[in-house]
């Protein structure tokens, strides 16, 4: 999933530029996406108190996925381009807070650093090698729609997967004193 996140936000001023964007408009879309990325973030608090953990990393991850295919499909015009840039960033912003959230959500605080460790060195790996990636498998398939139609699919796929995750006993707890508060 971090892959997809990241080759994403790397492509996507190729991808718009492609679709008959300039490159001028195609950088203040991307840009705006950050914006949305700070959007995105601002609806976690009432997201994390309202939907169970899997719940949420599923419809988090789906939202990537969507958003993902609809800059792969859409042609234009450009504010249709531009919104949908600014919720894939929205769909980031709520992303990077489920990453950081990922081990006390799932296995509680207790080991917190020795688990977020473990976690970082593939999701620090996957993040390094989209761009380079990303570049490559849109030259190698075609372009950059093919490219983001990929993207949506490991997002999917990531979604997918989340159904299968579980918190234990003591990352429960903790959530249903934060649904308390």
């Amino acid at each position: 999933m971090v892959f997809a996140i990241y080759a994403v936000v790397v492509n996507q001023i190729p991808l718009l530029i492609g679709q008959g964007l300039s490159p001028t408009v195609a950088a203040w879309a991307l840009g705006l996406g950050g914006a949305g990325q700070v959007l995105g973030r601002l609806f976690y608090h009432p997201v994390l108190t309202r939907i169970p953990v899997v719940a949420r990393t599923v419809t988090i991850f789906a939202a990537g996925a969507i958003t993902t295919a609809l800059l792969a499909i859409l042609s234009g015009p450009a504010v249709a381009l531009i919104a949908a840039a600014v919720v894939a960033g929205m769909a980031r912003g709520l992303y990077t807070l489920v990453q950081a959230t990922a081990v006390s959500d799932r296995w509680g605080s207790a080991a917190y650093g020795r688990l977020t460790s473990i976690l970082s060195a593939p999701t620090t790996t996957a993040t390094a090698i989209a761009p380079w990636a990303g570049a490559a498998i849109a030259t190698a398939f075609g372009g950059y729609r093919v490219l983001f139609a990929v993207l949506a699919v490991i997002c999917l796929a990531g979604a997918a997967a989340a159904v299968w995750t579980r918190p234990t006993a003591a990352a429960s707890s903790a959530e249903a004193m934060v649904a308390v508060n």
